[in-house]
This record gives structure tokens, sequence and C-alpha cells, in this order.
């Protein structure tokens, strides 16, 4: 049974991991692209070429929805759809290598706006840090 402290503690975690996400997601090299879109292409870079279903179910939205996404995508240059190898209904949508460099560089001003927070830490609080990180790894391991 949870506790009154139990709950407590899962609200100030949720909190500060929201609020911690948000301020990263500012951290960007393109402002011009919505975070829907910016994640659909991390997912494409991350798996590989996908189709617009396939897309659709990693984000967690309608196939409509990824389909007008990936056409804003594609116009932009930001990925390349190419006919699918053995359903010629369907169609692989993958990242161009501008995307793919911009993904890149997007995690690249991430990690150094974090490191910079990061740095200013005693080291027991980088030590705390290194321990909780841990632990939020394994609460979002059990939550697929």
């Amino acid at each position: 049974m949870l506790t009154a402290a139990d709950l407590d503690l899962a609200h100030s975690v949720r909190l500060a991991v929201m609020r911690l996400s948000r301020q990263l997601r500012k951290q960007r090299t393109d402002q011009s692209l919505t975070h829907s879109q910016t994640s659909a292409l991390a997912v494409l870079d991350r798996l590989g070429p996908l189709t617009p279903g396939a897309l659709a179910e990693q984000e967690s939205v309608q196939p409509p929805t990824m389909t007008k996404l990936v056409a804003g995508l594609e116009a932009r240059g930001l990925v390349v759809c190419a006919p699918h190898p053995t359903d010629g209904r369907q169609k692989l949508v993958a990242v161009s290598p501008d995307a793919h460099a911009m993904l890149e560089a997007n995690r690249s001003v991430r990690d150094q706006w974090l490191a910079q927070r990061i740095g200013a830490l005693t080291p027991d609080e980088v030590a705390t840090l290194h321990a909780a990180t841990v632990v939020l790894e394994k609460l979002q391991a059990t939550a697929q």
C-alpha cells in the first residue's frame, strides 16, 4: 500500500523530471520544428527507416496525424521516403543527412547545457546524481 510519503516523493520526482525535460527540450538548434517533428526524427534516427504507421505507433499518435507530420518533414528535406521493399502499398521513411546532423547538434547542445549545470554541483551532489540516474533508468525500464 502506498503511503503519503510515497505519494509526496512521486510528486516531487515527477515535477523535477518534467521541469528538467522542458528545459532540455528548449536547448535545440532549430526552433522552427515542433517537438512532435523533432521527436519523430529522433525515433527514425534511433530505429532506422519505418513505415508511417510504425512511426505513428512509436510516437503514440494516429496514422493520419503522422502522415501529415511526415509530409511536412519531407517538404523540408528532413526525411526521405522510399518504396517499401516487400509491400508496394507502403513506404519507408528515413531521416535525411541534414536531419541527422541537426539531431546530433541538438544532442550536443543539450549535453553541454546539462554538463555546465552538473559542473556547478558539489562532488557529493554529483555522486548523488550518479546514483539517482541508475534509479531513474530502473523506473523507466519497469514502465515499459
